[in-house]
């Protein structure tokens, strides 16, 4: 399956669209003023200032992560998927602009990173585990593509190009070069988009490379540390698993190490294999994906639970409180789950992409696009994480910006880029296919066939989703629709007529194969009630408590709501239920409100005791959890205790 160019999917939708103007009027405008340094009382980035410095064109001294160049280019990135849906001429000048900055810092052989630049210069290629030079590359090369995509403009792509010429005379299996590879997987997926534009084999052959090699004997990783004479951190800080490089890829059958190294791993695993038609990575994919979103997943679709290293840690280990789930993380998860889709169709990959869109992506932004999330915990109270050093990781308010601001301009072109992820076809099979609910139209056309595409509705919070064809002519093919997994009686109308479910069903997508006229429509009805949703019994944290879900949504209760002491509630299995959209909460979310439970608080001072806990009946008001933290600090949890 292949996505529909996003130059060729409209969004125009309730929830989406004035999440998307957003980006494009506030976000976008907001990162580049923090990456000028010009937002008061936000953590200074210096990104540009280090640009400015390694072009000569400025005095002083690199500050910043040693991945600081990223943050630019994840934000250039974002600007160019929102110039491929609208026009800015005056965001394309500042962009423009910046690339010409990029391009003067460049040095003659092509290699450009402004840490080793303007601080170490002595120190290039030395340590591909811990440097990032590559996650800078593979960034920076997105970006490219991106803009190139959307403007046509090949200056960027001609800066990447000479960048990679550059890793191409310094790393490889020739003789004479250094077998390295990134200590951050990020290059891999890049290198293939890039491939797609070029056509150039090296690119191709360079993404099989790093990918080949990793985890290969003689380990690359021992040997550059012997050489840098490395010692004190070594082996015990730098376990070859935090980077995905303890065993060949082929033989990795668990998500293991820094969740957002694994994730892009596996998503350039995946373009690679397509590309050559490599069964062996495909398997590979298919055994980590199991085990990742049945094992390792919150129900938010956070990835990633140890704030140690960001990492995975082992099969069920999914605490609330201490959840890491970084926004970098669940982003990933997207990128790996749509292309597991083009090469399975099956609707638990962009179920996944629903998860993670609507809940643990969303969360990492405030309504107003000014504050950031990095880690989205699923139950945070105030109190602790003030004064407890393990959870110094977690937040109860959004940040203006971060030291480490890897996730904002990451959050930007994902949002940016929805539209690629809502529609693909199968041109083999003459299928086009309908991921995701969001309003807007598309056009597709393969082989002669030319389909205009309408949705219309108000997803997530209404059951309905109209669809509208439009034809040139009379043509046969197929329609295919997600059914979500969460919708337990879905309904399908063609033309007013009631369709059988059941024998059109094929991996999640109801498949209508006919002869398609124009002003065809179709109706979708997705009835969401509210679902009581339990973990597996092996996630310890959750044994004896529920989640609220309707529709994708997840549900959380907050103490502005609820008071304090959210762990003293509890609701019944059979609680009566009722949803109420609500216009001017939350600028507007669908509300439930359950009958439940919750324990007085005690009159005594004694700390434990031996009578009963005395509960009083309690209305418990949830709402959804990606708009938590946008009124007033205060506790919040997910999972609910059972009563």
């Amino acid at each position: 399956m292949e996505n529909v160019d996003l130059k060729d999917v409209i969004i125009d939708d309730s929830f989406w669209s004035k999440r998307q103007k957003l980006i494009k009027e506030t976000v976008i405008p907001y990162q580049w003023a923090a990456l000028n340094d010009a937002i008061p009382g936000a953590e200074p980035s210096h990104t540009i200032e280090n640009f400015r410095i390694a072009a000569g064109e400025s005095n002083g001294e690199y500050y910043g992560m040693v991945f600081q160049d990223s943050d630019l280019a994840k934000w250039l990135e974002a600007v160019g998927h929102s110039l491929a849906i609208g026009k800015d001429e005056s965001l394309e000048k500042i962009a423009d602009d910046v690339i010409d900055l990029i391009g003067r810092a460049q040095q003659e052989d092509g290699y450009l990173n402004t840490y080793f630049i303007v601080a170490h210069p002595e120190r290039k290629w030395t340590n591909l585990r811990d440097d990032h030079e590559l996650y800078c590359a593979g960034h920076l090369i997105e970006a490219a593509v991106a803009y190139f995509h959307a403007t046509g403009k090949r200056k960027i792509i001609d800066i990447v190009c000479k960048l990679v010429d550059h890793i191409d005379s310094v790393l490889g299996p020739e003789a004479g070069k250094k077998r390295g590879y990134p200590g951050h997987p990020e290059i891999e997926l890049a290198l293939m988009k890039l491939y797609k534009v070029t056509g150039n084999k090296k690119h191709l052959e360079l993404c099989r490379f790093f990918i080949d090699e990793r985890g290969a004997e003689p380990h690359y990783y021992d040997i550059e540390a012997e050489r840098r004479k490395e010692s004190g951190r070594g082996e015990k800080f730098h376990n070859k698993s935090y980077s995905q490089a303890h065993l060949p890829v082929r033989e990795q059958t668990e998500a293991v190490g820094h969740s957002v190294r694994a994730v892009y791993l596996y998503s350039g695993m995946v373009d690679l294999a397509v590309e050559i038609g490599d069964e062996s990575l495909i398997d590979a994919c298919k055994a980590l994906w199991e085990n990742v979103t049945q094992k390792k997943m919150y129900i938010t679709g956070g990835i990633g639970s140890s704030q140690y290293r960001e990492s995975f840690t082992v099969n069920y280990d999914l605490p609330n409180n201490r959840a890491y789930t970084e926004t970098c993380a669940s982003i990933a998860l997207v990128f790996w789950a749509d292309r597991m889709l083009q090469i399975e169709e099956n609707r638990d990959y962009a179920e996944i992409i629903e998860r993670a869109l609507y809940n643990g992506i969303l969360s990492g932004m405030s309504l107003d696009g000014k504050s950031y999330f990095y880690v989205n915990p699923l139950e945070v109270w105030p109190s602790t994480v003030d004064h407890r050093n393990d959870m110094s990781s977690v937040k109860y308010t959004r940040q203006p910006w971060f030291g480490c601001a890897c996730c904002p301009p990451n959050l930007a072109r994902l949002i940016a880029s929805l539209g690629q992820y809502i529609y693909s076809y199968n041109k083999s099979n003459k299928e086009i296919f309908i991921h995701q609910f969001v309003g807007g139209n598309t056009k597709v056309e393969m082989d002669g066939l030319h389909v205009g595409i309408e949705q219309k509705t108000e997803y997530p919070w209404d059951e309905k989703v109209n669809i509208a064809l439009s034809v040139d002519e009379e043509q046969e093919f197929t329609l295919a629709l997600r059914l979500p997994s969460w919708c337990k009686e879905p309904k399908l109308k063609v033309n007013n007529e009631v369709v059988d479910l059941s024998s059109i069903l094929e991996k999640g997508y109801a498949k209508i194969t006919r002869v398609w006229k124009q002003d065809d429509h179709i109706e979708l009805i997705l009835p969401m009630p509210v679902e009581i949703v339990r973990a597996n019994p092996n996630v310890r944290e959750n044994i004896g408590k529920l989640a609220l879900q309707r529709g994708p949504i997840v549900y959380c209760i907050e103490e502005v709501d609820n008071g304090e002491n959210l762990q003293s509630i509890s609701l019944p299995s059979d609680s009566n239920m009722s949803v109420k959209f609500e216009e001017s909460l939350l600028e507007g979310v669908s509300v439930i409100k359950a009958e439940g439970f919750k324990i007085n608080p005690s009159d005594s001072e004694q700390l434990y005791f031996t009578s009963h806990n005395v509960k009083a009946p309690v209305e418990v008001k949830a709402i959804p959890y990606f708009a938590w933290s946008n009124r007033e600090p205060g506790e919040m949890i997910v999972w609910i205790r059972e009563e």
